[in-house]
């Protein structure tokens, strides 16, 4: 997503870098002490770290109810119990419900796991939409690695609200613009209403670094007669920015002193396995020359975002290990955008690559369950057949993944946080909405309970106050 870029904007910043070590030829007299070798700085890899807590909740089972485990598991009247904020059974008709549970009866409904959005820019373009809030594209200089998504985002945005009960979105992740080929570190949120986004902030979640391929940043850049204008210069500015992030990574593999420099601090934890790669990108071909690059530098794409062509290269994106999340049917608003097809979400599971679907849009994360439903018929239509069960991995286990949050969120197992939605029907339907949403096993949104719709204070007194539908 691309946004705000207009006026005249900051010159571009570089991301050159200089040593400190002395270069050990000073002359000096005779008797005197060397000079003590300048210390490796240090620095706080976490300075923003989470503050969240989870709401206070109830021992909860939820009993004659349809479970889709999130992992392409099925019951048909399940149970599942829930208590101090993780999942703790998941089973048939006969598991056995503690007296001091509180029970809802599913009978018609569907138990998931939470939808997970790995792609949201909320909080970063908040409602409502106009330029003050627009705080998600640094557009002054063609890589900002240094920036921090986080730091623009206004928790406050009504946005959140909108997504947990209208889409049963349990956790995001909100990525800077698309307006850089690096836009900068994403953070991965719960969906809780907080004073700060450390409130949100999903505990020990890996960061991510947002960048982006093709049109968007050579447009931006050309148009201000820079580079890069073409897509060979953006990979050329790409090598160069990741040349210098190698060579900053070794000194400080090395122990030798560097200057602070927070760019390079983000690219060397890229090229060190710590912060995964998100990359916008929409054509076939650049995202294969994109894992050609990966391999030159040492580094792992996690997800190709938006992925229109991934259909064409699935096989290739099975055997690296590369997600791909999409739209089910957004295409042709620009050129690179123009050859998507309904089945790209089908043909990238059928060939055995992770599939996950997403939002990049304050409307559309309210209805991710709808987008997975058309991908699905658009598989059918062709022939291949997914089931409901194996349809909701695209929503939850594949993006949890994707994340690095995988082993504590995402699916329906004991041990695992208890972010649960109660569909009061089938979740693929248009006439589906969520009944009841759970995060850490706290009720945060009941349809039936107008206590339980969150409302944040920038909407109080506002027209659409809380959305109710």
């Amino acid at each position: 997503m691309i946004r705000g870029v207009k006026g005249s904007l900051l010159a571009a910043v570089s991301l050159a870098f200089a040593g400190c070590a002395a270069t050990g030829n000073d002359a000096r007299p005779a008797g005197d002490k060397p000079a003590a070798a300048e210390k490796p700085v240090k620095f706080d890899k976490d300075p923003y770290p989470s503050t969240y807590t989870p709401y206070g909740g109830r021992p909860t089972a939820v009993r004659g109810v349809t479970v889709f485990d999130g992992e392409g598991g099925r019951i048909d009247n399940g149970t599942v119990l829930f208590a101090g904020g993780k999942v703790e059974a998941v089973g048939g008709a006969d598991t056995a419900i503690p007296a001091d549970y509180d029970v809802i009866d599913g009978t018609g409904k569907v138990l998931t796991p939470g939808i997970i959005d790995i792609h949201s820019h909320l909080g970063d373009y908040p409602s409502p939409s106009v330029e003050a809030h627009s705080d998600g594209n640094e557009a002054t200089s063609p890589t900002t690695p240094e920036v921090w998504s986080e730091h623009s985002v206004w928790p406050q945005d009504p946005g959140f609200s909108r997504a947990l009960a209208n889409g049963g979105v349990t956790a995001l992740q909100i990525l800077p613009g698309s307006a850089n080929l690096m836009g900068g570190r994403s953070v991965t949120l719960k969906n809780v209403p907080a004073r700060t986004v450390q409130g949100m902030k999903f505990p020990g979640a890996p960061y991510g670094l947002k960048m982006a391929c093709g049109e968007n940043p050579k447009r931006v850049y050309g148009g201000k007669g820079r580079a890069p204008s073409t897509r060979m210069g953006n990979f050329a500015v790409n090598r160069q920015t990741w040349a210098k992030a190698a060579a900053y990574k070794k000194k400080l593999d090395d122990g030798k002193a560097v200057e602070r420099d927070l760019a390079m601090e983000t690219l060397a934890g890229v090229l060190g396995g710590e912060i995964l790669v998100h990359n916008h990108c929409y054509r076939a071909d650049e995202m294969a020359l994109v894992i050609d690059m990966s391999k030159e530098f040492g580094y792992k794409v996690s997800t190709f975002h938006h992925a229109v062509e991934s259909y064409k290269i699935a096989d290739l994106l099975a055997k690296e290990g590369i997600c791909s999340a999409m739209w089910a049917d957004w295409w042709g608003f620009k050129m690179e955008a123009y050859d998507g097809v309904p089945e790209n979400i089908p043909l990238v599971y059928k060939a055995g690559a992770c599939t996950i679907v997403h939002s990049d849009d304050a409307n559309q994360i309210q209805r991710l369950n709808q987008e997975a439903a058309k991908a699905r018929a658009a598989g059918r239509r062709m022939g291949i057949d997914v089931s409901d069960e194996v349809a909701w991995t695209w929503l939850s286990s594949n993006p949890a993944k994707a994340l690095g949050i995988g082993d504590r969120t995402g699916s329906l197992k004991a041990g695992k946080m208890a972010d649960v939605v109660l569909w009061n029907g089938n979740p693929f339907s248009a006439y589906t909405r969520p009944e009841k949403v759970w995060i850490d096993g706290a009720l945060m949104f009941d349809a039936m309970d107008p206590r339980r719709r969150p409302v944040s204070d920038f909407e109080l007194g506002q027209p659409g106050e809380g959305d109710v539908k």
